[in-house]
């Protein structure tokens, strides 16, 4: 590969960014989880505002920096080459899934949470290998497994247990271009069907679990990860989809991602090392902030292509959501090309958190 895989860190950046990244989640999860169990009631339409906040913290801006995390991987300064390089990737891959929503929005719907799912699983097990650590995923199998299973607790944990917003939102985002019902999609929404995620779910996420536990030579990152999913699940069976999946991706899933930018850049490296959070979040926003302003431009050129105009705030959400979709395929490809240079899925634990030497 172009870079060898070297990833040492520094005990006080993986302190740091664990502080910076992996903290705010736990806080923010587990507090709205006890007010949802206590008996807490949020209007729906205050439900739409970490979604609506994810446009400029962190949530859109944590993909706003693929350009660059590539060549920062591997110790080297971005090129016009590789700008054009992922430039053209997201112009085909993101195009063609762009009109794959004209034309088959259901089809294209269902590609959306197999592809979140995919990808937001993928970020929880970087998260578990290099920021906080873990020892007891140690073979290929196991991190695919683990993947497999984090990722499907917000795109199918809701659907179990909020079967009525999550066909909502599902209904909004097809709606949006002329499909009048989910198709075959709908018999996910029946009790039966539930009750077959809801046996998926607990099936991947028991038998990997039990794999661990059974490989783990010690057992505190075997705890870090149980007490994690268990931590997801209560909340995602607790609090309602739009205002969970709002607060997941916005403070979990993003500034995991931040952070494991962060560790790339030099600089921001440095000032992490040095307890200089706001210096190291400050040049993550510095450079995220063109193409996040390009992003919500195509935005608003979507807004005016959809077939149905948005009038009220679910379809502003789900037109949204949808955007998102189209960045998040050749966002995914990004990332799993990190995941290669950094040996995220070989059998050897990695220290990611470092570039790499060329």
């Amino acid at each position: 590969m172009g870079g060898s895989t070297d990833y040492a860190t520094s005990g006080s950046v993986e302190r740091r960014l664990r502080r910076a990244t992996i903290y705010p989640g736990w806080i923010a999860l587990s507090g709205t989880t006890l007010l949802f169990a206590l008996g807490a009631s949020i209007p729906l339409r205050y439900q739409f505002l970490p979604l609506a906040a994810s446009v400029l913290l962190f949530g859109l801006p944590h993909g706003a920096l693929d350009h660059l995390t590539l060549t920062r991987a591997r110790g080297r300064q971005a090129t016009v080459r590789s700008l054009a390089a992922i430039g053209g990737l997201y112009a085909l891959v993101g195009g063609l899934y762009a009109i794959g929503w004209f034309f088959a929005p259901v089809a294209a719907f269902a590609g959306f949470i197999l592809l979140t799912w995919l990808h937001w699983g993928q970020g929880e097990l970087h998260a578990l290998l290099a920021i906080a650590g873990v020892e007891h995923l140690e073979t290929a199998r196991q991190r695919v497994s683990t993947a497999l299973a984090r990722g499907s607790l917000p795109m199918l944990v809701p659907l179990v247990a909020f079967p009525d917003q999550y066909r909502l939102i599902a209904t909004t985002l097809v709606g949006l271009f002329g499909a009048g019902d989910l198709g075959r999609l709908a018999v996910a929404f029946t009790p039966r069907g539930r009750v077959v995620v809801a046996a998926a779910v607990i099936a991947l996420v028991a038998g990997t679990l039990a794999v661990g536990y059974l490989r783990a030579d010690g057992r505190s990152g075997w705890a870090f990860d149980a007490g994690e999913t268990a931590l997801l699940i209560v909340f995602f069976a607790t609090v309602p989809p739009i205002l969970a999946v709002g607060l997941y991706f916005t403070l979990w899933h993003s500034l995991r991602h931040i952070g494991r930018l962060l560790a790339l850049d030099p600089t921001a490296r440095t000032a992490l090392g040095g307890g200089g959070y706001g210096r190291a979040f400050g040049r993550f926003a510095r450079d995220a902030a063109p193409l996040t302003a390009a992003a919500i431009l195509m935005l608003g050129g979507l807004y005016a292509l959809v077939p149905s105009t948005p009038a009220e705030t679910v379809d502003l959400v789900g037109l949204y959501l949808v955007f998102i979709a189209v960045l998040t395929l050749p966002h995914v490809a990004v990332v799993f090309w990190l995941d290669r240079e950094q040996g995220v899925w070989t059998a050897l634990t990695p220290r990611l958190l470092e570039r790499s030497r060329s």
